[in-house]
């Protein structure tokens, strides 16, 4: 079986409805597993009521616990979330929390070593402590995809240009490309554009660009594949972004072609978004079923 190792936050989402498990990493981790490739989170929660909740939802999920910290001082992460326009969430990233303190040792370097990919974000690398566990970890993966993920004030350019050199592969949005164009200097031209940039200033091979309603491109040495998104009745949009990741990921380990790993990824990013939370109790033939479903209603409208 193919192997993930997800490096980064574990937290609750407080959201309108109730707290739910999230973290972009255990987002990823969790639909990875849910797709068939083992997904691994390095993480650190509180030794708290909340960090044991978060430790008994992993093990349910069947995700196993082994490289999840335990910090006798500091709190398990919680992030308050509210709706904000066009149905996007606005987070209140509370600090300073466990995983700001994620201790390098030998055994997630193993862990790392012998992966296939090391996932990791740009969040967590807003603590001195955790960023440079993270910084070590880097050099020992065999591929590496940089998942950015923006949540201001928790982010500098100096630390996202960094993890941009380091990566072999990036995921962001719009948004996120239109702020690091900005930061080389670069305020004109299209998408195609600003994505060569990227691709020739930090040697990317791989490219996702996501789009919300408009889809998501994804952008290769030698190509550019566009792929729309499904339609659905927005329940919030947490998570959508990791689980279309996921989804993407799961499929190019499995070793499917590009027109799969798009759907598979436009389709998980959608029926997330029908649901409420990051990480919705479903099955793979639930995941199937929805694509059938969303292609037929398609079909009827050509």
């Amino acid at each position: 079986m193919k192997k993930v190792v997800c490096f980064g936050e574990v937290l609750w989402d407080m959201l309108p409805d109730g707290k739910k498990p999230g973290g972009a990493p255990m987002n990823v981790a969790y639909h990875l597993n849910k797709l068939g490739i083992a997904g691994q989170m390095i993480s650190r929660v509180g030794k708290d009521a909340a960090g044991e909740e978060l430790i008994q939802f992993l093990t349910k999920m069947g995700l196993a616990t082994d490289y999840i910290q335990r910090d006798d001082y500091y709190k398990t992460s919680e992030v308050i979330a509210r709706m904000g326009e066009n149905h996007e969430m606005q987070y209140t990233i509370i600090q300073p929390v466990a995983w700001d303190f994620i201790a390098y040792n030998e055994r997630l370097e193993n862990l790392v070593v012998e992966a296939d990919v090391l996932v990791f974000g740009s969040l967590v690398a807003r603590n001195e402590i955790t960023r440079n566990t993270l910084y070590q970890l880097i050099e020992q993966a065999s591929f590496r995809l940089f998942d950015v993920n923006f949540r201001a004030p928790h982010y500098t350019p100096s630390t996202i240009e960094y993890l941009l050199n380091k990566a072999d592969a990036v995921k962001l949005n719009n948004h996120e490309l239109e702020e690091i164009t900005q930061w080389m200097g670069e305020n004109g031209g299209n998408e195609y554009e600003a994505i060569s940039r990227l691709q020739d200033k930090y040697r990317l091979s791989e490219i996702i660009l996501t789009k919300g309603a408009n889809g998501a491109s994804y952008y290769t040495e030698e190509s550019r594949y566009d792929y729309k998104a499904y339609p659905v009745t927005v329940k919030d949009t947490v998570g959508s972004g990791d689980s279309f990741l996921a989804a993407f990921l799961a499929q190019k380990l499995l070793g499917k072609s590009i027109d799969d790993m798009l759907n598979y990824a436009a389709a998980l990013g959608a029926y997330v978004t029908a649901q409420a939370g990051a990480n919705p109790v479903y099955k793979e033939t639930d995941l199937n079923r929805f694509i059938w479903e969303k292609q037929l209603e398609q079909a009827k409208w050509k």
